[in-house]
């Protein structure tokens, strides 16, 4: 998978980023939840799945503002 970074609300790199893919989907970099009160309301979080946690004007960079 090649990713191209779209964007970064944290500067100059780093998390929060948003990617898109060769494979015409998207990679989401940013905090990784740990409570467990948040991730109750997680329909089927598999073992080999995560939820992170972005601002939402990281979303503009998929819009290409």
């Amino acid at each position: 998978m090649r990713l191209t970074l779209l964007g970064t609300s944290s500067g100059a790199d780093g998390c929060p980023a948003l990617y898109a893919t060769d494979r015409g989907t998207y990679v989401v970099q940013g905090k990784k939840i740990h409570d467990p009160e948040a991730l109750a309301g997680v329909v089927d979080l598999r073992d080999d799945e995560l939820v992170v946690e972005i601002p939402a004007n990281l979303l503009g960079f998929a819009r290409g503002e």
